[in-house]
């Protein structure tokens, strides 16, 4: 093997944890690995003059973008709190389009993902994103499919994280990818964190996507979701509990949340059984049922679908008894 070398693209206002986490992986990864067989990591942006992260911090990059005009094996555009909000930028957006033909692997840390889909290379590939950002990129960027509840998501070639911290989890993924799971596991350890979180333990909550207004008509049937959540749902039974009719029920529910009911339910029973599988030792078929799976076998298949684990390798990563 030989050194794999990562470019980690900045910008003004930066988020200096979407930088320093990925690089700290894998500057520890070089102690557990043989000499020749580790990370260069080089920060690239604009010029070389200092930036101003977004929590005051100065860091100046490595390379500008047209002296890193050569090949990686790593690409990553690292997030910023100004991204979702922002534009194309006239020098990140063309070096960022290049990087499919520049990197065999590429990706974003957190907002980084809007600057990736403004490059074009979101199109036809599953994502992932701040919690908080998640809806306005997947508005933004149409066809891009952003999962919601994934801590980071590979699909291909591309490689996109979730909020700040998972940059991490990005990085020792891709340890483990290359040296094995011991080196990502030592690299945790040594970063006191925990080994490759796959679920999204702390990305996701159902009450996010709550009204401003509790007394609404949409603010009570979550309340009414949450309270029965081992029940049977459906859109007439909840338009039912609030008094409307099932097309306005439906219809209104979509706009003031930007999801339907049948998806807040499913979110709904996936938080509930997340607490349990965190916080107590009943077996598996027994918070399906109280969560509303029916069954240990479909709550399983939500649980990959949504968190790309199985609930009983979520309960070994996040017990907490």
């Amino acid at each position: 093997m030989a050194v794999q070398k990562v470019a980690i693209a900045i910008h003004e206002g930066v988020q200096a944890l979407d930088v320093a986490g990925p690089v700290d992986v894998f500057a520890e990864a070089n102690a557990f690995v043989a000499a020749g067989d580790g990370y260069e990591t080089v920060l690239v942006a604009g010029n070389r003059e200092p930036l101003r992260a977004s929590n005051g911090m100065r860091i100046a990059a490595d390379l500008g973008f047209a002296e890193a005009q050569g090949t990686f094996d790593i690409l990553l555009v690292a997030g910023g709190p100004a991204l979702p909000d922002a534009g194309p930028d006239p020098e990140l957006t063309p070096w960022l389009r290049a990087a499919p033909g520049r990197a065999e692997l590429y990706g974003s840390i957190c907002t980084g993902a809007f600057a990736l889909g403004h490059a074009g290379l979101l199109d036809g590939h599953k994502v992932t994103t701040h919690w908080q950002n998640a809806q306005r990129l997947a508005a933004r960027f149409p066809a891009a499919e952003v999962l919601h509840d994934r801590i980071y998501i590979r699909d291909g070639r591309l490689m996109t994280s979730a909020g700040v911290t998972a940059g991490i989890d990005l990085g020792l993924a891709l340890v483990a990818e290359r040296h094995g799971p011991q080196v990502a596991v030592a690299v945790a350890k040594r970063l006191v964190v925990v080994a490759q979180r796959q679920g999204g333990q702390s990305q996701f909550s159902p009450y996010l996507t709550a009204p401003v207004d509790e007394d609404s008509p949409i603010a009570r049937a979550q309340a009414h979701i949450m309270q029965h959540v081992g029940a049977r749902h459906t859109l007439q039974s909840l338009a039912e509990a609030v008094g409307m009719s099932v097309r306005n029920f439906g219809r209104y529910f979509a706009q003031e949340t930007g999801i339907t009911p049948h998806e807040f339910v499913e979110r709904a029973r996936v938080d509930a059984a997340r607490r349990l599988l965190e916080g107590s030792d009943r077996p598996l078929k027994a918070v399906a049922y109280d969560c509303g799976f029916g069954s240990a076998d479909r709550m399983r298949v939500v649980f990959s679908e949504r968190l790309g684990v199985s609930p009983a390798q979520y309960r070994s990563s996040f017990r907490k008894i």
